[in-house]
């Protein structure tokens, strides 16, 4: 519940009534035209009950449904509000307040249906028109109403991981190992120690001895998605931070729903991060992150001195990262270089299509940016960091997948 002053002005009623009686006036003392003093006299009687009417409201009192508003692209938020006025009397008329960034409409007496065409944070308001004085006087506030936070939608492909040497911590990716799981793995002779539960009594009643079975290790993954959030150069580079939203979103989302653990970095002029954690809520602790949204489990380090470098408590132990950049900020690159120094599996996404200015560039200078471009490449590979581009939004599974055979050794296990 908020609340809002108001800020009384005579209304057009108002200024119509006081021109009509001023030129009458006028008109009478001017040109002895006194039976025009007759004329006016309503008029003037109407603007003087002003002082014995009752008392126009000093403020409005709003109570919404809810403080925040969380939706998807393409979905519609309910919310209904509640408008009145306070301190004195008052006529109230609500229309929502116009924008192009979202849509609002009415669907009732106080029920709104929130939209946007695309992910962020807005900030919808509605238009309060207070009449009061018999309509001589009015006024108008722009109230606040909630906050709408659109999460991106990501398309539900599984998104393949790096190959990486995962924790020990029971999942859902098949290792060399062998262990607890539940896929068949070789049958042995039995040892001491061995459960009873293992035993393969088929196979032992047919060889004569006992034989166990043994199954393939499950374990789960660590996987922490890193946004570059540097401010852009207008132009291809400012637009490439939608891809990178929707890609992150899209291996967290492929994360949580294999049971691995995830979390997110945004790498910016102020550094944030959230924990790894699993399950549905930490999915959406993830976007309110990604959206800039402020809260207790939220990280924030801000400073020139704390320079470019992620905090070791952000990542969990031999963590798989995954960024998402345009890889044209030395800062950032130098970051994820000391990620992979530190042990984990790093692999970047180059959002960024084709040179980062606005205006076309002549043959020869694109072709020595795009040789310098793939220079870089070949260095940060060179130092455990493949870097993968990635043109096609609805091919990032492919271009993680390349990304691993490039780094992966033959016959390497986990």
């Amino acid at each position: 519940m908020t609340e809002h002053p108001l800020t009384w002005r005579a209304s057009p009623a108002a200024l119509a009534l006081t021109t009509c009686a001023a030129v009458a006036l006028t008109a009478a003392v001017v040109g002895r035209w006194w039976e025009l003093m007759a004329f006016a006299a309503p008029m003037l009687g109407a603007l003087g009950a002003l002082r014995w009417l009752p008392r126009p409201a000093t403020r409005v009192r709003v109570e919404t449904s809810g403080d925040v508003l969380r939706c998807f692209e393409s979905e519609s938020a309910r919310f209904s509000v509640d408008v009145r006025a306070c301190g004195g009397a008052a006529e109230l008329a609500v229309t929502p307040a116009p924008s192009d960034s979202y849509t609002v409409e009415q669907a009732g007496d106080g029920e709104y249906l929130l939209s946007a065409d695309r992910w962020g944070r807005y900030d919808p308001a509605l238009i309060v028109t207070a009449r009061a004085g018999g309509g001589l006087l009015t006024a108008t506030a722009r109230v606040p109403v909630t906050e709408l936070r659109i999460f991106p939608l990501a398309p539900p492909m599984p998104t393949p991981l790096p190959h990486a040497p995962l924790p020990d911590r029971i999942g859902a990716h098949s290792t060399r190992r062998f262990g607890s799981g539940v896929e068949f793995g070789d049958i042995r002779p039995h040892a001491p120690g061995d459960p009873l539960r293992s035993v393969n009594w088929p196979v032992s009643a047919r060889r004569g001895r006992l034989h166990v079975t043994e199954r393939i290790m499950d374990r789960a993954a660590d996987v922490v998605a890193v946004l570059d959030t540097t401010p852009q150069a207008p132009g291809p580079a400012s637009e490439s931070l939608q891809r990178t939203v929707r890609g992150a979103t899209q291996v967290v989302q492929a994360a949580l729903q294999r049971g691995d653990r995830a979390g997110v970095v945004a790498h910016g002029l102020r550094l944030r991060w959230l924990g790894a954690d699993i399950g549905r809520r930490q999915f959406y602790r993830i976007l309110d992150t990604v959206l800039d949204a402020g809260g207790t489990s939220v990280h924030e380090v801000g400073g020139a001195a704390e320079g470019t470098l992620v905090p070791r408590v952000a990542l969990p132990p031999r963590a798989v990262v995954i960024a998402f950049s345009t890889m044209l900020d030395t800062g950032f690159a130098l970051s994820l270089l000391e990620l992979r120094r530190r042990g984990h599996v790093v692999v970047a996404v180059d959002v960024l299509r084709g040179p980062p200015f606005e205006h076309e560039l002549d043959p020869m200078t694109g072709r020595m940016w795009r040789l310098e471009r793939r220079n870089m490449y070949r260095n940060m590979g060179v130092l455990g960091v493949p870097v993968v581009a990635w043109d096609d939004d609805s091919a990032l599974d492919l271009a993680l997948t390349l990304a691993d055979r490039g780094r992966r050794p033959s016959g390497a296990r986990r």
